[in-house]
Parts: structure tokens; C-alpha cells; sequence
């Protein structure tokens, strides 16, 4: 006695595949925007800790010295490998204490076109943009 011809290969439909790309494509829709501005943040504190620690440097020349010019800033990347922030130290004025420091995003990078796309932190201390967005103060 035979009994039934039982199928040889079974897949999946059409159907059952769309409906996994439609589920895995909300999640990545989701995700992806929260995972970005994640990043952002941890560049941002990365950058600010980069830019504290280079006023540091330029104030211990000063303190080994009497002046500011001639200090070198730590050629430091906040994400090794990967330049987020190019920084750069520009002579100041009397109105901002002798120095600045500047990191401005790089072209291209995932902070370019940011809120914080430029920091700067002057020998008095004073930091732009001065919202707790970018320093976290």
C-alpha cells in the first residue's frame, strides 16, 4: 500500500519573505535615526574633552614660558583612525584671554552640518556654542 506523495522541498513564499523585509525595514527605520544621534553625542564629548585637554597643554606653556605663543595643541583625533574635528589654536585678543581653540567638523564627516559642527573654548574658559547640547555642562 502506498500512502501519499509527501512534497520533496519546501521554501518559503513570496509573500512570507515580503512580510520579513516589511518587519526588518520599520526596525531599521527606527534604529537608524536613534543610532545616528548616538554617534553624534559621543563625538561631541569626545571633541570637548579633546579641546579641554589641548587648553590644558597651552596653558602649561604658558606656565613653563610666560606666553601663549608657541604652544602646541595635541594632535589628538577624537576617534583613532578617523578625523571627526580638525583643531586648530589661533592667537586670541584681551577679550578672550589670549587663545582659541577651534574643531570644526570635517567635510564629510557624520558631524559635518551638526549644531556643534564648530567648538571653541577660549583661556578664560568660555566655550561656543554655550548650549548643554555640545558640552554637557
Amino acid at each position: 500500500m502506498r500512502g501519499r506523495a509527501e512534497p520533496i522541498c519546501r521554501g518559503f513564499t513570496i509573500l512570507e519573505l515580503m512580510i520579513v523585509v516589511a518587519i526588518v525595514g520599520v526596525l531599521a527605520a527606527i534604529a537608524y535615526p536613534g543610532y545616528v544621534e548616538y554617534t553624534k553625542k559621543t563625538r561631541r564629548a569626545e571633541t570637548a574633552a579633546v579641546l579641554q585637554e589641548a587648553a590644558q597643554a597651552v596653558e602649561r606653556h604658558f606656565s613653563r614660558t610666560g606666553s601663549y605663543s608657541g604652544a602646541i595643541v595635541p594632535d589628538r583625533s577624537p576617534v583613532a583612525g578617523m578625523a571627526v574635528y580638525d583643531v586648530r589654536l589661533a592667537e586670541g585678543s584681551a577679550t578672550d584671554g589670549g587663545y582659541i581653540i577651534t574643531a570644526s567638523a570635517v567635510s564629510g564627516g557624520i558631524v559635518a552640518g551638526d549644531d556643534c559642527a564648530t567648538m571653541t573654548i577660549n583661556a578664560l574658559g568660555q566655550t561656543t556654542p554655550a548650549d548643554n547640547k555640545c558640552w554637557r555642562q
